[in-house]
């Protein structure tokens, strides 16, 4: 079932409409994401992914500088916030006018994000654990990604429904929510909540859905994450079936395409 409601986004005061499905493009700045093919570490690199996304059709740029993979070392906050600044310096000189999505769960680097780069977004992949991430988003004032840990739907539907007020009571304005595939859910738990996914649209907020390459796919089918593209496009055509209206993706063409053919499919 396509998104049934039709959503913008407050982008430095300019309004993003997400009537049509859109693709973030994953930009990590590090040395040990899981999906080896994603590490960009150099200015060349990042400023030749930066541009890949545009060209391939990404709405979005999702920078991150801290792995949240299974087993990844522990950074430091001012590692990531070194990481982060130099990411970000290449992405707005190459590409200053594209939204930048920054993905962190800690609130000084999302502060320093916004403050000193203009970051647009916050991707919090830890459902606001700390809840000064909550305070911190928003006073910056800027769309925040609720990302659930939650195992099933009732348990996600609980959790985004309590922490959906406790962002409202504190000011915050756009709010998308990410089910959170691959984080506190079995590769089973995964495709059950992929089953269910069309009825988090009752809490009437955007969905984004990140399942590009994750364990969920290479596990079922028995490879890896070289060979997981094929999955990826069946699920992520799957999510936009079932109301997804941001796909957070590595192969930016590939679901660039998914969103053309549902697009004609649903016209």
């Amino acid at each position: 079932m396509p998104s049934i409601m039709e959503y913008t986004l407050n982008i430095r005061g300019r309004l993003l409409d997400l009537k049509e499905p859109t693709v973030m493009g994953i930009l990590n700045a590090t040395p040990d994401s899981f999906f080896a093919d994603s590490r960009k570490q150099t200015e060349k690199e990042i400023a030749d992914r930066a541009n890949e996304i545009v060209a391939q059709g990404g709405t979005f740029i999702d920078v991150g500088a801290y792995s949240t993979r299974p087993g990844a070392t522990e950074v430091s906050e001012q590692e990531e916030m070194a990481r982060m600044r130099m990411a970000l310096a290449v992405v707005r000189r190459e590409q200053p006018d594209v939204p930048v999505s920054i993905d962190t769960f800690r609130p000084d680097v999302a502060r320093m994000a916004v403050e000193e780069y203009g970051a647009d977004i916050i991707n919090d992949v830890s459902e606001g654990e700390d809840e000064a991430m909550f305070r911190m988003v928003a006073r910056l004032g800027v769309p925040y990604i609720l990302m659930s840990v939650q195992k099933d739907l009732h348990d996600t539907l609980m959790a985004f429904a309590k922490k959906v007020q406790m962002l409202r009571d504190m000011g915050q304005k756009d709010i998308i929510l990410d089910p959170g595939f691959g984080f506190g859910k079995t590769v089973e738990d995964n495709y059950r909540l992929m089953n269910e996914m069309e009825k988090l649209q009752v809490l009437g907020l955007p969905l984004l859905v990140g399942i590009s390459r994750k364990s969920m796919i290479f596990k079922l089918l028995q490879s890896d994450q070289s060979k997981a593209l094929n999955g990826t496009t069946v699920l992520n055509t799957i999510s936009l079936m079932k109301g997804a209206d941001i796909l957070r993706v590595h192969d930016v063409k590939e679901a660039v395409e998914c969103v053309k053919i549902f697009k004609a499919l649903n016209s």
